[in-house]
């Protein structure tokens, strides 16, 4: 894809360490507006720190970190802004347990944001219907499957109008028959240019909806490519030998 603009997201030079544990090694990494860049890897080899450190979840050693031209700010109201422009989606869906599927939805713009409940309400519906939940509006979180509350999950996050959406493996703790109906939501949301970031095991999802595969080992991107000629041709052994494990099976 072709993009003029300045990337969105950029990392360069990144490194993180948990105690003696160097889990990102000068991780340089540009995602473009409207880009889908899916982090695949063995477990522990850095993917879901990467993706925790782009909106300061996780902060980070050395390096710098710029997401629409400015760099991530430590603390504070800006890093609360910056928060609210990137959103986020995790493995476990963090709902609410007292609040309605429409509240915990609609929660954010009107705390954090300051919006009003009237025109916050409206936005989470179209949402709710977007992500084919609408009916469920009013239940609460301990009602629906999990594939039901992830997709909740991606409405609450899109419901602050966010520049870009990480996800960090949001589909690992879900049953298989559900596991489907959370990355159809994905794919529509790629198709409609929203740039994201996802760190996932599904390879299916990789293939048909990244612009671009990034492969991590031991804290590093090894590789990356357009997935048809990464699926087709991975150029280091540690890819070659990862694909060969999972796509045999």
């Amino acid at each position: 894809m072709t993009t003029t603009s300045e990337p969105l997201i950029v990392l360069e030079g990144v490194n993180k360490h948990f105690g003696p544990l160097h889990v990102l090694r000068d991780v340089d990494l540009s995602v473009a507006r409207g880009e889908v860049v899916v982090v695949i890897g063995p477990s522990g080899s850095g993917k879901s720190t990467l993706c925790r450190a782009i909106n300061r979840l996780e902060p980070i050693d050395a390096g710098t970190i710029t997401f629409d031209g400015r760099p991530l700010p430590a603390e504070g109201k800006s890093l609360a802004r910056l928060r609210s422009e990137v959103g986020m989606v995790f493995q476990s869906f963090n709902l609410f347990a007292h609040k309605t599927i429409l509240q915990n939805v609609m929660l954010g713009p009107v705390k954090v944001r300051k919006e009003k409940p009237a025109a916050v309400r409206d936005r989470a519906m179209g949402l709710l219907e977007r992500v084919g939940i609408a009916s469920q509006a009013e239940k609460f979180p301990a009602q629906l499957s999990g594939g039901q509350q992830q997709r909740v999950a991606i409405a609450r996050a899109l419901a602050m109008q966010p520049k870009a959406l990480l996800f960090d493996e949001p589909t690992s703790a879900l049953d298989p028959e559900m596991v489907g109906e959370v990355l159809d939501v994905m794919t529509s949301l790629a198709r409609e240019g929203m740039t994201m970031v996802v760190v996932t095991h599904e390879m299916g999802f990789a293939r048909h909806a990244a612009n671009r595969v990034v492969f991590m080992a031991d804290g590093q991107l090894v590789e990356q490519a357009e997935p048809e000629e990464f699926f087709a041709n991975p150029r280091s052994d540690r890819a070659k030998d990862f694909l060969s494990k999972i796509l045999t099976h």
